[in-house]
């Protein structure tokens, strides 16, 4: 196993000077920090059968909590077509530049990546590609998110002759399908193969969606949904009924938040109303006292001579 660590610390001034970018402060297109890494060479030079496997991980370092740094870890089959892959929202920019995130720290952001290639199974997957289809599909694993997140599927099973899919997702696909008649039609020109990675993506999408709860929409959930969604636009779906769908699921990671906020802020609340209703008890006993106190007091001055305390007793 070949092990490659290269630390990019001035991002700005790395775009500045690279031919090809492999960073977007400012996002590709989206309101993002978008990150990519690049097999290296030039295009024009690449024979047309060169590909190459690789398991790489893309790292932010926050700079002020070690917790907080954000990896993401791919899997992706290089070729001369494509010699780049990464993320298009890695981080949105607004928590990228934020002043205490740690992210960016005296104009520097940190970024690690690690390259880590299988000989052995390169070879094997090549084999594999020579032999049956130039492409193959995209594997995103983000290693931040739960192994109890990760959809445990049936067998896969034969969906409308197209080829054949998980068995979870059929039912969910029938559905939408005879919705959006353009699920279907969209694909008939594309291999077998294609087809099964396209319906596929759409079924985890789907199913994500259907077992889902609010509740457990945290940090990982977001971003596994989130990778989902963009692997699943890589199949030019019409998914504009989808869509505010799933912007809706994303976005219930803040109201999720609020929720436990304000439910912190209600008990918190209570907590002050019953202090305040303990201490007026206490102060109404503090005023019987007090008044007992005086009619005490008043009794004992009742005939009570005043005298030197330095006097002498005489006699």
């Amino acid at each position: 196993m070949n092990i490659n660590l290269a630390r990019i610390q001035r991002i700005i001034a790395m775009i500045n000077d690279a031919k090809e970018d492999s960073d977007f402060p400012k996002g590709n297109n989206v309101d993002c920090l978008s990150i990519y890494l690049d097999a290296g060479g030039n295009l024009a030079n690449l024979p047309d059968n060169w590909n190459k496997f690789a398991n790489f991980k893309l790292v932010l370092i926050n700079q002020i909590n070690n917790k907080r740094t954000i990896t993401r870890e791919l899997k992706h089959q290089f070729n001369a077509k494509e010699i780049t892959w990464g993320l298009a929202r890695f981080i949105p920019i607004n928590e990228l530049c934020g002043y205490n995130n740690g992210y960016i720290m005296n104009d520097t952001c940190i970024i690690e990546v690690e390259i880590l290639v299988d000989k052995l199974k390169h070879k094997n997957l090549v084999d594999q590609v020579d032999n049956k289809i130039n492409d193959k599909p995209i594997e995103h694993i983000d290693n931040i998110i739960p192994n109890k997140m990760l959809t445990k599927l049936g067998e896969l099973v034969d969906f409308r002759g197209l080829g054949k899919i998980e068995q979870d997702f059929v039912s969910l696909l029938e559905e939408v399908c005879l919705q959006h008649p353009s699920l279907i039609n969209i694909q008939k020109n594309r291999t077998q193969r294609f087809v099964e990675w396209a319906f596929t993506a759409l079924g985890r999408v789907l199913h994500f969606l259907k077992t889902k709860k609010v509740k457990d929409m945290n940090d990982n959930a977001c971003n596994h949904l989130q990778i989902l969604w963009e692997e699943l636009e890589t199949f030019k779906f019409d998914l504009s009924w989808l869509e505010p769908h799933v912007k809706s699921a994303l976005s219930m990671k803040n109201y999720t938040e609020r929720t436990i906020q304000l439910n912190k802020l209600k008990e918190n609340v209570s907590a002050l109303e019953k202090e305040v209703k303990m201490l007026k008890a206490k102060i109404m006993e503090a005023k019987v006292n007090l008044e007992i106190a005086k009619r005490d007091l008043a009794k004992t001055i009742e005939g009570f001579e005043e005298c030197s305390l330095e006097a002498e007793l005489g006699y």
